[in-house]
């Protein structure tokens, strides 16, 4: 039997109870879930053409696709970095559906204010001054990019040209200097127009670090005879969650021209620690600020905010010139500053997770996957046939094998892990060296997970 949308739409209340109900059953069984799915995927149907409804689809979703869902919202996947969603920020994740506001602009709802008080709470949790102001992306990677289009056009009103209006190629030969840049970075120098290749990688640190050299930077910017640069500070990198100087790159400015862009994507989560707020010291200096929340914060997918101190620059990258939307005028409408026009209203999930829990839960958990990521790293260091690739920085654990730590050799360590269901990480090359990546930045993640990530990856050995 075939049912039509007012169907649906007359029995809405109980399609939502039997949704709530498999959210809930999925939910009080994550932690013992299999944390990923290797085998293989249904072979694809073809698009029905009555339809079977909102309950045979639910039914037919069930049966069908949920049992090769990962357990990415668990505690121990710890591939790439993966937050997983609070309890407060999936019922607001939710009612975002429940009232799809388009956050385009202010016109006819409060959306836009809500947005707007929101990004102002991220900016205090972050340390940064009112001089900063933000808006909410999909991830880090339109974060990054949102932050290089507005260091663009800086570079542009340096140069005496308007690179919104004639292009990227009215700059000339750009200069982007970064330490250990995230594989983000050249991607959005790609969608820019700048171009890959303008990325220059400077020396880091010795002694087993990824922060840059910021003698080296200040002789590279030296070198560059006064023409403006782009600077990409990192406060965390990816294998190590090492921290560039803030500061020290900051005060190369009384020297120096260039945009200072900071990726901190999920290391300036610990701005929220008096323990590690240290590391992001000199975070408010920054031009653009890149911070992922679908990380550390732990709201669903996708939701990301940047930060910058241009934003009359940022309106001259992204304003969309059309009369039915408004001019940027005043506070300008979202809609004048990212590269989307209808956005999804990804801030209510924050703002449900940032006034439900306050600064001090999300600090706890911070501080506990740090601790928890240390008692993993004392357990790699102490397993026969497995060794740190470098210390345990902050919430992730870089290892590898002891001996001849091959690529096939710990890929199929990686696959092994994998395959016992009982923790996923993911794999990396450092300091030359294959190796893998366990990041903690779930907030259900305990020490008795710990336990068994530890057991999983000593039986794949």
């Amino acid at each position: 039997m075939h049912r039509t949308l007012a169907d649906d739409l007359s029995r809405l209340p109980e399609l939502l109870q039997s949704a709530r109900d498999l959210a809930a059953r999925e939910l009080a069984g994550l932690s013992e879930r299999p944390v990923v799915h290797l085998g293989k995927a249904p072979d694809r149907e073809a698009l029905p053409a009555g339809g079977a409804g909102a309950e045979g689809a639910l039914a037919r979703f069930t049966e069908r696709w949920a049992p090769g869902f990962s357990g990415s919202a668990g505690p121990r996947y710890l591939g790439f970095v993966t937050g997983g969603a609070t309890p407060a920020s999936l019922a607001g994740d939710w009612l975002t559906g429940v009232y799809d506001q388009n956050g385009s602009g202010a016109a006819g709802s409060w959306a836009t204010a809500l947005e707007r008080e929101t990004v102002s709470w991220l900016r205090e949790l972050f340390g940064l001054g009112e001089a900063h102001s933000g808006a909410f992306v999909t991830g880090a990677t339109a974060s990054n990019t949102v932050g290089l289009a507005i260091a663009r056009e800086w570079l542009g009103e340096r140069l005496g040209v308007s690179v919104s209006r004639d292009g990227a190629a009215a700059l000339g030969p750009v200069h982007v200097l970064s330490g250990s840049p995230h594989s983000s970075i050249g991607k959005a120098l790609s969608v820019l127009g700048v171009g890959r290749d303008r990325l220059r990688s400077m020396p880091v640190l010795s002694g087993n670090r990824e922060a840059v050299d910021v003698a080296a930077l200040d002789s590279a910017l030296s070198a560059l005879d006064g023409r403006p640069a782009i600077v990409v500070a990192n406060a965390g990198t990816v294998n190590t969650v090492d921290f560039d100087d803030l500061r020290a790159i900051a005060a190369l400015r009384e020297r120096h021209d260039f945009w200072l862009h900071v990726d901190a994507a999920f290391g300036g989560f610990a701005a929220l620690s008096p323990s590690y707020a240290g590391l992001v010291d000199g975070l408010d200096a920054a031009d653009s600020v890149c911070v992922d929340l679908h990380k550390w914060l732990n709201v669903p997918y996708d939701a990301a905010v940047q930060f910058t101190r241009r934003r009359d620059l940022q309106v001259a990258v992204f304003h969309n010139a059309s009369p039915y939307l408004g001019l940027p005028v005043g506070e300008p409408d979202f809609v004048h500053l990212t590269p989307e026009n209808s956005r999804r209203l990804r801030a209510l999930p924050a703002w449900f997770s940032l006034m439900a829990y306050g600064r001090d839960r999300h600090r706890e958990i911070v501080e506990r996957n740090v601790a928890l990521a240390r008692e993993l790293g004392e357990r790699v260091a102490a397993t026969d046939g497995l060794r740190l690739l470098a210390p345990v920085r902050l919430n992730v654990v870089c290892f590898t094998l002891a001996d001849d730590p091959t690529q096939e050799r710990v890929d199929a360590l990686a696959r092994a892990v994998a395959a016992t269901g009982e923790a996923f990480v993911t794999p990396t090359v450092y300091g030359g060296t294959p190796g893998l990546r366990a990041a903690f930045s779930n907030w259900r993640t305990s020490a008795a997970d710990v336990d068994r990530i530890s057991g999983a990856v000593a039986r794949a050995l």
